[in-house]
């Protein structure tokens, strides 16, 4: 049979109605076009499916059958349109959001987990990348957004600023820097550094800033986790850089001493980064928007 989703809702109507005129006039046809889309309904089928009466008309076995298959169809295709539209208006899917290590660690748990609670059809997919990956990515089309350091170079790409991100020395207690001030990474590159596990984003940056000044850095051991790098470092095993926000959420749970760093490379702001407004899709263009408002 080759029906339509036109034919199909006529059917249902002129059942509902229990006439043709008055199916027709449901399904907003005249009664011409409509008996003729009924006829031809029927030749296709190959069967009766209405018994016509003085006052109106019945259903043959067939014709139950067909408007019951019928009212089906129309109600599953009218749910996939709905579902289909929760796509395209961004209250349903998966998101693909880049971030750096400070933006991961700090900025984003309690954003997300609040934004997530308000919208339970959708998903969030968070990466971990250096800024300048993630830029690259946005830039090539491979990403849609992310949340990169405002020091990275973004080419044509919008960056759009929302918190600062402060990268700060924390040296063990009554180390002979704990009282220093105007320290710069090129007077600590000598240090035994503790240090994040390989690959991760922040640690990349500190090793290239080093390397920049000729440097490989000592690292005594690698962490997978804030609180015990931090916890590394009051023990004495070594210095290390984290974001100051990191640094002051764990400096009362271990007796490290927190200075600031003169690097203007660690003097950072968290930005939102994206190639357009128009670019984003409806779902990342909301989450953005509660970022940058949080």
């Amino acid at each position: 049979m080759r029906l339509d989703i036109a034919d199909m809702r006529l059917f249902v109507c002129i059942a509902d109605a229990g006439s043709i005129t008055g199916g027709a006039r449901r399904a907003n046809l005249a009664l011409a076009s409509a008996s003729e889309r009924l006829k031809n309904i029927e030749l296709d089928a190959g069967v009766s499916l209405l018994v016509r009466h003085p006052r109106g008309i019945g259903l043959t076995d067939a014709g139950q059958i067909f408007a019951q298959r019928a009212r089906l169809i129309l109600t599953q295709r009218e749910q996939l349109k709905a579902e289909l539209a929760a796509f395209a208006n961004g209250s349903r899917g998966k998101i693909k959001l880049y971030a750096n290590t400070a933006a991961i660690a700090e900025f984003l748990p309690p954003r997300l987990s609040k934004w997530l609670s308000e919208h339970p059809s959708l998903a969030i997919e968070l990466e971990e990348r250096t800024s300048v990956d993630i830029v690259h990515l946005i830039a090539s089309g491979i990403a849609e957004a992310g949340l990169v350091s405002d020091a990275v170079n973004a080419q044509d790409l919008t960056l759009t600023p929302i918190a600062d991100d402060r990268l700060v020395l924390i040296v063990p207690p009554h180390h002979p820097l704990s009282h220093a001030d105007g320290l710069s990474l090129s007077d600590v590159v000598t240090e035994p550094f503790i240090a994040l596990y390989p690959g991760n984003a922040l640690q990349e940056n500190i090793s290239q800033h080093a390397a920049e000044l000729g440097h490989h850095l000592n690292y005594r051991i690698r962490m997978s986790s804030f609180d015990g790098f931090c916890e590394m470092v009051s023990n004495g095993i070594g210095v290390g850089i984290v974001p100051e926000s990191v640094a002051d959420r764990f400096r009362h749970k271990f007796p490290f001493t927190k200075r600031l760093l003169t690097d203007p490379w660690a003097k950072r702001k968290i930005c939102l980064c994206f190639k357009s407004q128009a670019a984003l899709s409806p779902a990342m263009s909301r989450l953005l928007k509660f970022l940058k408002h949080t």
